[in-house]
């Protein structure tokens, strides 16, 4: 059995690698259940924070849509240089247009990094995530940064494989936890995040 990364650019590699051997039906079928679990959110009303996939991301525009047909106000970001990350509302799939580092966004108003503090929802891209909450993500900060300007009651979730929900990962001082996951296989997850601001109501496993 290979031996478990022992550092944040080992798990990368680790993760990367693994995602870079799904099958496109694997892919998809996982999409399709997040998705599908996406939509099960009880989000009416309120606003989501999410995002559009890159390529080996879970998730797909599905996601994002099944936020939106369940009534939520749905916040894409607006990534330009290293910081905490604007936002654009979105409608849907047709306004998206390229942006840098090969995300999709939307056309519309950019609005300011404090926009993220009116989501009730955060749901967040990651390589990673552990049973503490602790989230790896692919380096760059721009997560980490804008996290700390959520809500105290936002419920912030990384959306992850289910091998990729883990026991432990190595984590910085820096880091922020999340306080769930959503994976296909599981849904939504709680997390014992102690470090984390997590709001009550919904809990699974």
């Amino acid at each position: 059995m290979p031996a478990e990364p022992v550092d944040k650019p080992a798990w990368r590699k680790h993760v990367l690698t693994a995602r870079a051997e799904l099958t496109a039906t694997s892919t998809a079928e996982a999409d399709e259940a997040l998705a599908r679990h996406a939509a099960a959110l009880p989000v009416a009303g309120a606003t989501v924070c999410a995002y559009v996939p890159t390529r080996r991301e879970p998730g797909s525009t599905d996601l994002v849509t099944a936020l939106l047909s369940a009534g939520a106000r749905v916040l894409l970001p607006v990534a330009r240089e290293p910081g905490p990350m604007r936002w654009a509302e979105f409608t849907g799939v047709e306004q998206l247009v390229s942006a840098p580092f090969g995300l999709r966004e939307p056309d519309g108003t950019v609005l300011p990094p404090e926009e993220v503090a009116s989501a009730a929802w955060l749901l967040v891209p990651a390589l990673a995530v552990d049973r503490r909450g602790v989230r790896l993500g692919r380096g760059a900060g721009f997560y980490d940064r804008t996290l700390g300007l959520a809500a105290p009651e936002a419920r912030i979730v990384a959306v992850v494989y289910d091998h990729e929900l883990v026991a432990q990962l190595p984590n910085e001082a820096h880091d922020h936890r999340v306080g769930w996951a959503l994976t296909p296989g599981a849904g939504l997850v709680r997390l014992d995040a102690q470090e984390s601001r997590v709001a009550g109501g919904i809990a699974q496993e």
